[in-house]
């Protein structure tokens, strides 16, 4: 299982977001690149950023620390918040991005996506975010009415390679994750899965390991002490 330790970005901060709230924000770092090193000298080989301001405003704003990242550790970057253009799935990329998340854009314009996908194949995964059953969009903001299974059912048809789920209720919540949720998918869908929102001990990263889904996000966890990241990352290739 590979191991993908998280920064949100706002303002050119590193922060974390309660349950998707933007009034519930605490901030860790003002230097996203810093805290990358310090996950790449733990043993990370991949790294998920997300762009919190262009996930609600609908552009980049933190494109300049995202290129930083990956063009200055070794590590794998994969981006998502705030991608609703061909342009700027190629921006990242030229960036140096190994792999670019489509969200709300996935979910408003399936020609896009599609489009995005024939193109670019694995360098293309799909955000999930799931609150009380249905796919959130725009920052976890809008509900769009579809459910986490029909979505997920038309992405396997698109032949997108990677899904991204994240429980809303349970991101930075420290309360765990929702097992049962990636247990359901992994069994029902040929596809990869990505759990994220909640993993928060060892016992939820062994659990997914043992569920031997393709990976797992860890965020809030790491900030705060309660997960180590040099001991997940060895947990995760047992």
């Amino acid at each position: 299982m590979k191991i993908f330790p998280a920064i949100d970005m706002y303002d050119g901060k590193v922060v974390r977001l309660y349950k998707g709230d933007y009034n519930e924000m605490t901030v860790y770092s003002d230097d996203p690149l810093k805290i990358a090193k310090q996950f790449e000298n733990a043993g990370a080989e991949y790294i998920h950023l997300v762009d919190l301001e262009g996930a609600k405003v609908n552009s980049t704003p933190n494109f300049e620390y995202v290129k930083s990242i990956a063009q200055n550790t070794d590590l794998k970057v994969e981006i998502g918040g705030g991608i609703r253009s061909v342009e700027t799935v190629e921006k990242y990329l030229n960036a140096g991005v190994w792999r670019v998340i489509l969200g709300t854009a996935a979910i408003q314009d399936p020609d896009f996506l599609k489009a995005c996908v024939d193109k670019y194949g694995a360098k293309i995964a799909v955000g999930v975010d799931i609150k009380e059953g249905f796919v959130a969009t725009h920052g976890w903001t809008v509900n769009s009415g579809i459910t986490c299974d029909d979505f997920i059912s038309q992405l396997v048809k698109l032949g997108v390679d990677t899904v991204i789920c994240t429980d809303i209720s349970k991101d930075g919540a420290m309360k765990g994750t929702n097992l049962e949720l990636y247990h359901d998918l992994s069994a029902k869908y040929k596809i990869k899965i990505v759990a994220s929102g909640g993993v928060s001990s060892y016992s939820d990263v062994e659990a997914l390991v043992a569920m031997d889904i393709f990976g797992a996000i860890i965020g809030k966890a790491l900030y705060n002490g309660a997960i180590d990241l040099e001991k997940a990352v060895a947990m995760s290739k047992l």
